[in-house]
């Protein structure tokens, strides 16, 4: 059975790892959270002293890439990937609030997107591979047998979220969220470098009104039906 690339983009908070990890499970295929490879950066720029509330060292950060190694690690327990940097676990801590209040301002430096993107290409070389992020159909994979784009309400997408932080008992409210939430949106969209956008042969999946059941089902048949008409 021959195998095809799957490129999940869209806005924060839409459930597009979720989805793309269950996506991947079910047909075999190897999952890659480039959002997680964003998110490493942004931990790693924090935990070094490049980033914090009151300065950005873009230029020392830049010079330090070379050190920065993220990859993915299968995790018995759960199922599915960890992503590690540089031999640590960071799935957890890469989670929060504060690296996401970062994360849009170190994706839209241009050498942290090359050296990502190269890696992500490498990753998908094979083919067998579901990876979902900002750019994945229009930059990393544009010939991709299937794109799918993401999106949801500002609203809705802040209501998941802070339920997910409180849930795993995180001390946030839901304004900051949403703000959150609309800056990520607005960075991401109108960032100079490789900016978030649906391609032009992607397929829109609104999930404001949809289960994840039924978002799931819906992404099956549309993945299973582009397999078949490759074979």
């Amino acid at each position: 059975m021959q195998k095809i690339t799957i490129a999940i983009d869209g806005f924060s908070s839409t459930g597009k790892s979720t989805v793309a990890k269950q996506l991947a499970k079910h047909l075999g295929y190897i999952y890659v959270d480039s959002g997680a490879m964003y998110r490493a950066v942004t931990y790693y720029a924090m935990k070094y002293g490049f980033i914090d509330a009151t300065q950005f060292n873009v230029v020392g950060l830049v010079s330090k890439l070379h050190d920065v190694v993220v990859y993915f690690e299968m995790n018995d327990v759960t199922g599915v990937a960890d992503v590690y940097l540089n031999g640590e676990n960071i799935e957890k801590v890469i989670r929060t609030l504060e690296v996401s209040n970062f994360v849009s301002q170190v994706a839209a430096i241009p050498e942290v997107r090359y050296q990502l993107v190269k890696q992500q290409q490498k990753m998908g070389a094979e083919k067998g591979v579901v990876m979902d992020g900002r750019d994945i159909g229009t930059v990393v994979f544009p010939q991709a047998e299937l794109k799918l784009f993401m999106t949801a309400s500002a609203e809705k997408r802040a209501t998941r979220r802070y339920d997910e932080l409180t849930l795993r008992g995180d001390i946030v409210t839901y304004n900051d969220v949403l703000h959150n939430i609309e800056e990520r949106d607005y960075m991401d969209s109108n960032r100079d470098d490789s900016p978030l956008r649906k391609a032009d042969d992607a397929i829109e999946i609104d999930n404001s009104e949809l289960t994840l059941d039924e978002q799931f089902q819906k992404i099956v048949k549309l993945a299973e039906s582009t397999i078949q008409g490759k074979n």
